[in-house]
């Protein structure tokens, strides 16, 4: 007697009666630690382990589907419906974004948040309650702005996304849209326990599964248990002892991957209740930094190494020289929170959401905000010529004999392997089913049933498939490459007679082939056999001793855009590599008719002698590998990272999912497998390598736009910090007061928040945007110099012009109106390699913003704020001496930045 197995995506208690949940999943013992992979976990043996997993293996199909309260027809429309509201949509909780109240504790809990409120919390226990209320001004602007920002581009991301969604083949009763089997497309959040789906070659395993039927079914493990070979799985009842639940040969697991084969089978669990959703947080593989994150970082802790020599002696030197030890403990704390970047997260946010709605318009949907700043770092492109720089859409021409001649029979064997796969139907399959149409070979399988299959896979590259003729034999047909078929073949068919196959028939079909490659012409091959009709079924030993009946040509057009698109990257700095599965023949005559330059074609069967280092000097000279396996591409795109390169791949298919990994930047189509979607960062509506290089250009606007915050802020910050050292030598009072430091920092940071919205020259983007640290402190060193020089310029004029020495008012109203005149005009400056204001001018926003900080300083002196801050209002003739002081510094920076830019960059 069957008790029905409750599994839901949120391991809800079970009604009276049913098996609890609670145990379904054995837990990770305690005290051993996490790696990436979950191979060696070691799990609790319990009384409850068996209840679900272990409960469901051991029965058969149709007692499997009656455990979960659904049957082999599948679940009723209705029903279904239920239990999704019950159990909540198909998302593991790494997907499902953040709510607000936790982005709002994500942004409070950065470093750079810590140190603001630290700092904070020792000017209030200092007694400085003004201070404290700005500085937690200032944290909350900086916090508030930047979770803002990151929730509206956590909508904007979430959007897109839904724009690119996987699928999966579900057998629902009472939908209209099925098809022949009962099987209809449905989004993968949709699903629920209960349902039935088909799986083939390049789909995501959606949610845990009951296997109930397969055929030569292999499914990738790597995500959850990190085995790198493909295991087979069976939907027999399995009754003997596994260790684990991957050991299970009926279940399969959502983040697994189907590599060839093809199953149904019924879900268990989905969402946080599956296994990966209870690991999610564990065996997720994040992926490595990017170098702008390295970048960023390293920007971070060095303002911070700053702050923490800077505030030390700064509070020794004005306690030493003014003997107020509260005082210079205050104002040492205003230092230390003006050198903090405190936007940089807002700036970076900002940045990469309006980036990503820019891209959206130009058919680039980007899934991780983040993989903007790899694009616009991207100097090599990856790519298979297919969809790229071909059409993709491939016409079937010739079917051809051994002879030469047009045969119709070679033309119905191969419409009968593609019409009887159950398998990932191919455009090659999809062309072959469009010409016999149009041939009137429509019907040709009434007097014909199948029998099995031999699904396609990497290794073989072949698929077979048995089916019972009208006279009722069993008639294996098996297509594939021209060099797996003649290997399983003995004999020949031509002319009506049939022959053996020897080392001349051999040849002439090799030399046919070829000549068919250098016309652009993709060519399979078609062989055949009866099987015993009492077979069980088809066998991989049965693709042996086979009849070679001919060959099928296809044409794919090479694409109109494809040369004007790659000329477009080599303009901007991207070289594209082609890494293709397909032969070197007809890879080279794609590329000539593009006007690619192939140069030397090196072929997949040489990698494999080859060590790593000797591949990647390769590597770095070669634009063109054929024939390649996918570990081959993923090895070839690891070895180019691995030499400083910031790698982007653009693959569509199940070979091409370990580069998409592999790649700084992994790029798909929207039409590609579920498997190549999932592993890619970006993906592009249309499969066009002119879409990729609008995106490429947004990239790096993007990446510039960044980079102006670092630069600006940093000369700035290192500039003020020789200021205020030398200032606090000789002066008798403080440079600023404390207060004064903390309004001066927040009014800049408002000039800079409209950085995003500015305009980019177009010498800025024309190349990739590679990060250089060595040359950010170089140039930091520089342009704070020329800042400090000027400063010191001003202290000059205020002291001996203006006689401040006795006034300190003065001092420090006239010096915290040229810092802030002058920091802001940087911004100009810095912003473009031209000449500002005159050949490059920034964005209405970023123009109207600068000004209205500008005023807004110039005013405060004479408002009612000015006691409140320590100002007061400034002689005329300051203003007369200020205008041509700034003009001068503006000047200056101008020529360091440029003479800088050429000391540097060679």
């Amino acid at each position: 007697m069957l008790c029905l197995i409750e599994i839901g995506s949120r391991g809800s208690r079970a009604d009276a009666g049913r098996i609890s949940p609670a145990g379904d999943c054995r837990k990770l013992e305690e005290g051993i630690p996490m790696r990436k992979t979950v191979t060696h976990m070691k799990w609790h043996q319990s009384q409850t382990e068996t209840t679900v997993l272990y409960a469901l293996s051991k029965l058969s199909a149709q007692a499997s589907c009656v455990a979960m309260g659904s049957t082999i027809a599948g679940l009723e429309w209705r029903t279904a419906q239920e239990r999704l509201r019950r159990y909540g949509p198909n998302l593991v909780s790494r997907d499902v974004p953040p709510g607000m109240a936790r982005q709002l504790w994500r942004r409070l809990r950065q470093p750079l948040n810590a140190l603001l409120i630290a700092l904070a919390a020792a000017a209030w226990a200092l007694g400085d309650r003004p201070a404290a209320a700005l500085i937690l001004l200032i944290t909350m602007l900086a916090t508030g702005l930047s979770f803002l920002q990151e929730y509206r581009a956590t909508a904007a991301a979430t959007r897109l996304r839904s724009m690119v969604t996987n699928c999966a083949r579900v057998r629902r009763r009472g939908r209209v849209d099925a098809d022949a089997d009962g099987y209809g497309e449905l989004p993968i959040e949709a699903l629920v326990p209960g349902d039935i789906i088909a799986l083939a070659a390049g789909d995501m395993i959606p949610a845990d599964v009951r296997l109930l039927e397969t055929k030569d079914f292999f499914v990738n493990q790597a995500a959850l248990t990190g085995e790198a070979l493909p295991t087979e799985k069976f939907s027999a009842p399995f009754d003997a002892g596994a260790e684990s639940p991957f050991d299970l040969p009926n279940m399969c697991f959502m983040g697994e991957n189907v590599q060839s084969g093809y199953a149904t089978g019924v879900i268990i669990r989905t969402g946080s209740g599956t296994l990966f959703g209870e690991l999610a947080d564990q065996v997720a593989h994040g992926r490595p930094a990017t170098a702008f994150d390295l970048g960023v970082r390293q920007f971070t802790l060095m303002m911070i190494r700053c702050i923490a020599v800077m505030v030390p002696v700064v509070l020794l030197i004005n306690g030493l020289t003014k003997h107020d030890w509260l005082e210079a403990m205050m104002f040492a704390l205003a230092i230390g929170v003006g050198l903090t970047p405190e936007m940089l997260p807002m700036i970076i946010t900002v940045n990469l959401a309006k980036g990503a709605l820019v891209m959206a318009r130009a058919k680039v949907i980007v899934k991780r905000l983040d993989a903007i700043q790899n694009l616009g770092a991207m100097d090599i492109l990856c790519t298979d010529k297919t969809g790229t720089l071909t059409q993709d859409r491939i016409i079937l021409k010739r079917h051809l004999d051994l002879n030469g001649n047009e045969s119709e029979r070679v033309l119905r064997y191969a419409w009968i392997n593609s019409h009887f796969q159950s398998g990932l139907k191919n455009l090659l399959d999809v062309a072959v089913l469009k010409h016999a149409e149009l041939h009137g070979l429509l019907g040709v399988d009434a007097g014909y049933a199948k029998v099995d299959e031999i699904p396609f896979d990497f290794s073989r590259r072949r698929l077979s498939v048995v089916v019972a003729t009208p006279e009722g034999r069993h008639l294996l047909v098996c297509k594939g490459a021209v060099e797996e078929i003649m290997a399983v073949c003995s004999h020949y068919e031509a002319d009506g007679r049939c022959a053996i196959l020897d080392a001349t028939h051999i040849a002439a079909v090799n030399a046919q082939a070829h000549a068919l490659n250098d016309d652009g012409f993709r060519v399979v091959a078609i062989g055949y056999k009866d099987v015993l009709a009492d077979q069980a079924g088809g066998h991989r030993a049965d693709e042996t001793e086979l009849t070679l009946a001919g060959y099928i040509a296809f044409l794919d057009p090479p694409k109109e855009s494809a040369a004007a698109a790659l000329d477009a990257l080599a303009g901007q700095g991207v070289a594209v590599k082609i890494l293709t599965g397909d032969n070197p023949v007809i890879t080279r005559k794609v590329c000539r008719e593009v006007g690619f330059d192939a140069g030397v074609i090196v072929p997949g069967t040489s990698l494999d002698s080859m060590q790593d280092a000797e591949l990647a000097v390769l590597a770095e000279r070669t634009r063109v590998f054929a024939k390649l396996t996918p570990s081959q591409k993923e090895r070839v795109v690891r070895l180019l990272r691995g030499h400083k390169h910031v790698v982007g791949f653009l693959g569509d298919g199940i070979n091409d999912s370990p580069a998409l990994r592999a790649a700084d930047v992994g790029l798909s189509v929207d039409g590609a497998v579920d498997i190549a979607k999932e592993a890619a960062d970006i993906i592009l509506l249309e499969k066009n390598l002119m879409v990729l290089q609008e995106g490429v250009l947004e990239g790096h606007r993007v990446f510039a736009n960044m980079t102006k915050y670092l630069r600006m802020g940093a000369s700035s910050n290192i500039g003020n910090m020789f200021s205020v050292l030398g200032a606090s030598l000789f002066l008798p009072f403080l440079p600023l007061t404390p207060i004064q430091v903390l309004a001066n920092n927040l009014l800049y940071d408002c000039s800079q928040m409209a950085i995003p919205s500015d305009s980019v020259d177009a010498a800025e983007i024309a190349m990739p945007c590679l990060w250089d640290m060595d040359r950010m402190f170089k140039f930091m060193l520089l342009l704070g110099a020329v800042s400090s020089l000027f400063d010191y310029l001003t202290f000059a004029m205020l002291l001996w012009f203006f006689d401040a020495w006795r006034d300190p008012a003065l001092f420090q109203t006239g010096w915290f109106i040229e810092s802030l005149l002058s920091q802001t005009l940087i911004i100009h400056i810095l912003r473009t390699a031209r000449i500002p204001f005159f050949q490059s001018r920034a964005s209405v926003v970023l123009s109207v913003t600068s000004a209205a900080i500008c005023a807004l300083g110039i005013w405060l002196p004479h408002s009612a704020f000015a006691a409140a801050l320590g100002l007061r209002p400034l002689p005329p003739c300051y203003w007369i001496l200020l205008l041509p002081l700034l003009c001068a510094y503006a000047v200056s920076a101008f020529i360091a930045k440029r003479y800088g830019a050429r000391l540097w960059t060679g």
